[in-house]
């Protein structure tokens, strides 16, 4: 193996490990703002490092803080503490390997290498997914059980009662999608939805199987416990549910492994449904075939669009009375030329691809990176629509949440799957 591919195997598992961490702190802002706008308040907009608040983003470092160094207890009724040590980890870390196999772009090569743009590049695919999303819930199963608390014990069951209930239409709605693709690969999934049907229309799997699409998002939503599926914790029934012993860093472990979860099924569901990486209309080739046209394209959109975001930031950025000498507009300020530089970075990027040979190694990155954004854009789409459901939508009670999943989703799963295979076996 040569340097780079030993560089290439270091980026990728990086990508996949850290990214998801990192978008920890996007979602928790993202909820908390967004919390904010829906129930007609500003959110959090106080915590500041030298009167920078970063709309609100440095509240989630002092609350990083805050649980860092908040006393750790372990109450003296807990006879199973290793079990309850354990349990957290259990849940954070399947979250955080179940995203390794989704690829964030498609295949990268460099002369006579290709390179998967995975973190774990097996054929396993969307078995991987649901093999790890399954196995998470042992994790609240033993933070309940080992919890000695009565109210702990209900969030486990809960919680198991559910992953039964809706791993199974998950499971079916997928068999009706696959049927379609003809593989469980995600890359290969992703890049059939590359193609055009009709010669217009992104071959995603949101227009060949939009049933599927439902059942699997409503399902995604109850794997990981999200309002309005969120029994296993519910706080106005079980008071926390199946961390309700859990504190300070232990806590937080439960609390990045939830964010982690969303992110990870975000990642799932627009590589199954809404094409992963592929940018809308062109595929990988159609990318590389006209690098140069829409790195230039960009040049000119790019301050386009910073400078109508730049004219956002300066009327957010005020005081809601007059305040002479206004530090908010001296912080929009700075970040406003920080954008800028930022915008300048990419604009001399964009040069260079304008001046390489077509069709070469520099396209090929240019190309990974574009769609390398394209995917975070699609997972933060995405996780919005988590966010806004949790703030739309109340807690479904236990017997409708089991109703549901029992009596209406099974049977719409194989429904679906008996209608798509009499079309695919009538259209071959």
């Amino acid at each position: 193996m040569s340097l780079l591919d030993y560089f290439m195997i270091a980026l990728r598992v990086s990508f996949s490990a850290f990214i998801p961490l990192c978008f920890v702190a996007v979602c928790v802002w993202m909820e908390r703002r967004g919390a904010g706008y829906f129930q007609d308040r500003s959110g959090p907009n106080r915590a500041n490092i030298c009167g920078f608040r970063a709309a609100g983003l440095v509240q989630n470092l002092s609350d990083g803080i805050k649980l860092a160094f908040k006393e750790d207890m372990i109450s003296d009724h807990i006879k199973h503490k290793f079990f309850f040590v354990i349990a957290p980890v259990i849940v954070f870390f399947t979250a955080v390997v179940s995203f390794a196999v989704v690829p964030y772009a498609d295949t990268l090569i460099l002369g006579d290498s290709s390179y998967l743009m995975q973190g774990i590049p097996v054929d396993l695919g969307i078995l991987w997914f649901l093999a790890l999303a399954g196995f998470s819930v042992y994790g609240i199963i033993l933070a309940g059980w080992s919890s000695s608390n009565k109210y702990g014990i209900l969030g486990g069951l809960r919680s198991a009662a559910q992953v039964i209930s809706y791993e199974i239409p998950m499971g079916l709605a997928l068999v009706s999608l696959l049927v379609v693709y003809g593989t469980v690969n995600l890359n290969e999934i992703a890049q059939f939805q590359g193609k055009l049907l009709f010669g217009f229309i992104p071959m995603w799997g949101a227009i060949l199987q939009p049933l599927s699409m439902i059942i699997f998002i409503i399902a995604a939503f109850a794997e990981c416990n999200r309002t309005p599926f969120d029994l296993a914790e519910g706080e106005s029934e079980i008071v926390a549910g199946f961390h309700v012993e859990y504190s300070a860093m232990k806590f937080a472990v439960f609390f990045l492994g939830e964010y982690v979860a969303m992110f990870a099924s975000s990642a799932i569901i627009i590589t199954l449904f809404f094409g992963g990486y592929q940018v809308p209309f062109l595929s990988t080739d159609s990318l590389i075939r006209y690098a140069k046209p829409i790195a230039f394209l960009l040049m000119i959109t790019l301050p386009l669009f910073m400078y109508f975001f730049a004219g956002w930031i300066r009327r957010s950025n005020i005081s809601h009375y007059p305040r002479e000498n206004d530090p908010r507009v001296f912080e929009a300020t700075i970040y406003i030329k920080c954008f800028w530089g930022l915008i300048v970075l990419l604009e001399l990027i964009l040069l260079v691809i304008l001046f390489c040979e077509s069709g070469g190694s520099a396209a090929a990155i240019f190309v990974a990176l574009l769609q390398v954004c394209t995917f975070l854009l699609k997972v933060t789409m995405m996780i919005f629509v988590y966010i806004w459901v949790r703030w739309t939508i109340p807690r479904f009670r236990y017997d409708q949440l089991q109703k549901l999943g029992w009596q209406v989703l099974l049977p719409l799963a194989l429904l679906n799957i008996f209608i798509t295979s009499a079309v695919v076996v009538a259209l071959s």
